[in-house]
């Protein structure tokens, strides 16, 4: 079986943990830290990465494998050497995919290189070109131009995608309508963390609701030092990652929340974390007799590794529907992966949805 072969569009953090993490599980039989071991036949370490798309200049020119350790990439290094892949990382388009407030604080934001920005016939190209089967989506958050720009290249060049992103294109009609014509297959929108605030807090307020307890005032804080939280010091780029991160709460809880209940969002930037969040959750509820309860809880995690498991199921689910020709979204894939998808279903039966999805491609094959 071909390895599956994968474009990346931003080669960050969450592009390093993923490409670290396929050279990791290449080298090492283990299923450990995996949420599946194999979908349809391909294991974590049957993913070749094909194409990198960034605007960096420490990046620009690179080979994928040297480029996830530039700067200001800050997230954990694996034990596990990354070979070179023999793909290059291609001038993108800058657009609205850098804020400018990253521009003017030196190696720690964006260098922006000189080159000549790519249109869309040079990025199409530069995708055919590559084979590339799946492109993800790593854009920073608040990329509405830019992620729009690098979907329909993806149109364009015929190819499957992973939206890790809280740009809607998978959980928007109309784009999903997209990809839906072209009989090509999407996973998003805005990508969950392994275990982290998004998944901890919808698995919270269900047990709540579960239990009886009605909720009455939640919020959730996160801090990090990476240019992810950066990125979003700028607060008009925020509003689709709000919107995402606190739908996903919403849709748990027993009873919806008037907004003034409930405060979900990244809070402020913290250099020296680097590349670690810190969530601090809290739940308000009135159990039996409308006595009140409350519950803390505060949660660290390196950030991008977080999401990686994620994301490489999501790129196998996505290459499972590629090669049963559906398209549009994959709705099952994207309720259990992603913060915001076309339908919110509660994380156990996402997780059914996924495993009755997998079976069934398995048999298919047979």
């Amino acid at each position: 079986m071909k390895p599956i072969k994968v474009a990346i569009i931003g080669v960050g953090n969450c592009a390093s943990s993923l490409v670290q993490g396929v050279t990791y599980y290449r080298q090492n039989n283990s299923s450990q830290g995996l949420i599946h071991d194999k979908i349809g036949g391909f294991g974590a370490g049957d993913v070749d990465f094909v194409l990198g798309v960034d605007v960096d200049a420490r990046k620009v020119g690179k080979d994928i494998a040297e480029a996830i350790f530039a700067k200001p990439n800050n997230t954990a290094v694996f034990q596990a050497e990354v070979p070179l892949t023999g793909a290059k990382v291609i001038m993108g388009k800058v657009s609205d995919g850098v804020a400018p407030h990253m521009t003017t604080v030196g190696e720690k934001g964006f260098i922006v290189s000189d080159e000549a920005e790519a249109d869309q016939a040079r990025i199409v190209q530069a995708i055919r070109d590559s084979g590339a089967e799946v492109l993800v989506n790593f854009l920073p958050v608040g990329s509405q131009e830019a992620t729009e720009f690098y979907m329909n290249c993806a149109l364009e060049a015929g190819v499957a995608v992973v939206n890790c992103m809280p740009v809607f294109i998978a959980s928007n009609p109309e784009w999903e309508a997209k990809f839906r014509a072209k009989n090509l297959p999407i996973v998003g929108d805005d990508i969950k963390a392994q275990v982290g605030a998004t998944i901890v807090h919808r698995v919270l307020s269900s047990l709540f609701a579960a239990r009886g307890v009605t909720v009455e005032r939640t919020y959730q804080l996160n801090t990090g030092g990476n240019t992810d939280f950066m990125n979003m010091l700028d607060r008009q780029r925020l509003g689709s990652k709000k919107e995402s991160k606190t739908e996903a709460v919403q849709a748990m809880l027993a009873q919806r929340l008037e907004d003034e209940n409930i405060h979900v969002g990244p809070s402020d930037y913290v250099p020296w974390q680097k590349d670690n969040k810190l969530c601090f959750l809290r739940l308000e509820g009135l159990q039996w007799g409308n006595v009140p309860m409350e519950l803390e809880l505060r949660l660290s995690v390196e950030d991008s590794p977080n999401s990686a498991a994620c994301v490489m199921d999501a790129i196998r689910c996505a290459k499972l529907a590629l090669d049963r020709g559906e398209g549009g979204a994959v709705i099952g894939a994207s309720a259990y992966f992603c913060k915001h998808p076309p339908q919110q279903f509660n994380d156990d039966l996402a997780a059914q949805m996924v495993e009755e999805y997998i079976a069934d491609t398995a048999l298919a094959a047979e």
